[in-house]
């Protein structure tokens, strides 16, 4: 069991030093392009968003099995009590983006970092009061809901600020990259998480949700404030709201699998005691950055719907898989297929829903379009922790084949719907 975990996590290591070449090798050929300086600017403000969500990504893959384990709670409290995090997330990215819109992204970013320090004085709180079982709980569910408000604000603004500080040209890079951050910190979030509270205690993956965060807040301050000057007046919220909704919709029913994969992949790991859980997500992450490194461009080649389209079949193909897999090596395989076909489904998207509004309204725009992707992964928890009760565990990645099944549809929809108006 020690040298398979050994294995497991030299394997993880060396994707990472790949994947880190490929970064370096994307660099050495934007400076050769001329846009070297564009993109270094673009990953300098997305920056916040991988210290934002390597504060999600620590506790993730330990708290599902603290509260079902440590805490003695169903998997369907455990989904409720990770999904709550999605749920202030929806709430607060309407407000988010409006401010985005009128006072500028940095602002709302200082709120953020300040929203996680304040998370994680209150899960360590928690984790030093687990001999009450319902207060630990009562906490632990408190700090979600703040880590939710955190992650509701840093969500769209860094690509806010990035697309003002560069220009809207690049708006489809300013998404790419803030989805590489976001991913990249939960590919080195989940498994540092669960190291933490093996080889020391939990209590300091709250230690170190505190200070990941102060240093954000610091940077930012260093940072100049950039706010928009527009001539169009910007439209109402409820209205950028339907013009994103088809585009919402279907990012929302493809984020069911990535909530399944990053809510219960520890507990389906357990179910059939299969080691090397937090390599699963660590692997999907990877993947993830990968697709949007190599094939992020395509975007701008071949149209943001028939990215999609290729990127949901291939999601589906990867959930088919871990569904099918008898052996945790196929089960990694699985999540490798799916996030290289999650990779582009949001910033092709986006692009797609972004042109629809003013540019007045992109941050609105970026906000009601991520809505839909915290409500996705809002209902993840009682969701899947529903299906899993009824039809058992096994069942759980079927399940998540077939919502992005339903996206496919829609997508290909849309897409017919837009050939006919090009007739």
């Amino acid at each position: 069991m020690v040298r398979i975990t050994i294995f497991l996590y030299t394997f993880a290591a060396a994707i990472k030093i790949l994947v880190l070449q490929a970064v370096i090798m994307s660099f050495d050929t934007a400076l050769t392009t001329g846009g070297h300086r564009t993109r270094m600017q673009i990953a300098g403000f997305v920056s916040f968003t991988f210290l934002g969500y390597l504060c999600i990504g620590l506790p993730l893959a330990v708290l599902p099995i603290y509260i079902h384990k440590t805490l003695g709670y169903s998997e369907i409290v455990a989904g409720v009590i990770i999904s709550l995090q999605y749920v202030s997330t929806f709430i607060v990215r309407g407000i988010s983006g409006k401010q985005v819109d009128t006072r500028g992204p940095k602002p709302v970013v200082l709120i953020s970092m300040i929203g996680f320090m304040a998370s994680a004085i209150l899960m360590f709180a928690a984790f030093k009061t687990q001999e009450d079982r319902m207060l630990c709980l009562v906490l632990l569910a408190v700090t979600r809901l703040i880590t939710g408000c955190a992650e509701g604000m840093i969500g769209a603004s860094p690509i806010n600020w990035a697309m003002l500080a560069v220009g809207e040209r690049h708006t489809a890079t300013a998404i790419s990259y803030n989805g590489i951050a976001s991913y990249g910190a939960l590919a080195v979030g989940a498994p540092l998480g669960v190291l933490i509270s093996e080889h020391w205690k939990i209590e300091y993956i709250a230690l170190w949700i505190f200070i990941i965060p102060l240093t954000g807040l610091l940077y930012a301050l260093s940072k100049k404030a950039v706010t928009g000057r527009f001539k169009a007046k910007p439209i109402g919220f409820f209205k950028v709201l339907k013009l994103v909704a088809p585009f919402g919709v279907c990012l929302g029913l493809a984020g069911l699998g990535f909530g399944g994969l990053s809510n219960f992949i520890t507990l389906y790991y357990d179910y059939f005691h299969w080691p090397g859980a937090a390599l699963c997500l660590t692997v999907f992450s990877v993947l993830f950055i990968t697709g949007r490194l190599f094939f992020a461009n395509q975007i701008n080649l071949r149209g943001g719907l028939r990215v999609s389209l290729v990127c949901l079949v291939t999601e589906m193909t990867g959930l088919i898989v871990l569904f099918l897999a008898t052996h945790p090596h196929t089960a990694l395989a699985g999540a490798a297929i799916t996030g290289l076909g999650f990779s582009l489904v949001f910033p092709a998207l986006g692009v797609e829903a972004v042109k629809l509004v003013p540019p007045s309204n992109a941050g609105a725009a970026l906000a009601c379009y991520g809505l839909f992707i915290d409500l996705s992964l809002g209902v993840t928890g009682p969701l899947e922790g529903a299906v899993i009760n009824v039809f058992g565990m096994e069942y759980l990645f079927l399940f998540c084949a077939f919502t992005i099944l339903i996206s496919i549809i829609i997508i290909w929809r849309l897409l017919q719907r837009k050939g006919k108006n090009r007739l």
